[in-house]
């Protein structure tokens, strides 16, 4: 099972809260940090994370021994990420749509990728079959309310769908979707879900609930291969 932390952009523009999210993701059992690297990033926006705070969100990350991994979302910001030679890239469901050039260079990276499916509507998946790509289901609400859950796959077992990156309120669907076979578990990670600076915070778990996912999905996967 792999468990990532989605923060985003739930340091509200406050980079000095980097050190407690990324600590307490790591405490929560979290494999890794995931960030936004170009959405809402221009100068003067929230999420604006120059050379110096990306360095930050590296120092602090290898301090507490976690992986960071970043969503891309313009060819300026692959272009910064290029520098650090990260392992892992994530392209979210709106770059497939929004800019699909992107995404393939992306992908030509040739790095672990996780692409989310939230706005990909084709029947096809958007790229050939490639063992560094995992594909995550996920639904493009924020949140994602159970009624909207229709299409949620029954199986993930011998599927190119690997995962999920779950927008819902809650830790519900998360554990359906170990019990169906799935490897990869993105959430949102919040210090205070009450916070309305960004709409994710009220869909996001706290780090005493992101720990209940962890210990007890890996739990239920564990089991799940005795069970057979």
């Amino acid at each position: 099972m792999l468990f990532i932390a989605e923060i985003g952009l739930n340091h509200n523009g406050n980079f000095g809260l980097l050190n407690e999210l990324i600590r307490q993701a790591k405490l929560s059992g979290a494999d890794l940090v995931k960030f936004q690297l170009g959405w809402r990033g221009n100068k003067g926006e929230i999420n604006y994370i120059d050379d110096k705070t990306l360095r930050l969100i590296l120092k602090i990350s290898d301090y507490y021994s976690i992986e960071p991994m970043f969503s891309i979302f313009t060819d300026e910001a692959l272009v910064m990420a290029k520098k650090y030679n990260f392992k892992k890239y994530k392209i979210a469901s709106r770059t497939l749509i929004d800019n699909f050039a992107l995404a393939k260079r992306i992908i030509a990276e040739n790095k672990e990728t996780f692409v989310s499916l939230g706005f990909w509507k084709k029947k096809n998946l958007p790229f050939k079959k490639n063992k560094k790509i995992k594909y995550l289901w996920c639904k493009s609400n924020y949140p994602t309310f159970p009624w909207e859950l229709k299409d949620f796959p029954k199986t993930f077992e011998s599927s190119s769908i690997v995962g999920i990156s779950d927008h819902t309120v809650g830790i519900e669907l998360s554990f359906i979707a170990i019990s169906r076979g799935a490897q990869i578990i993105e959430k949102h990670f919040t210090l205070d879900k009450s916070d309305t600076t960004i709409r994710d915070h009220a869909l996001s778990l706290t780090p005493k609930e992101f720990k209940f996912l962890v210990d007890n999905g890996r739990a239920m996967s564990k089991m799940l291969n005795y069970i057979k």
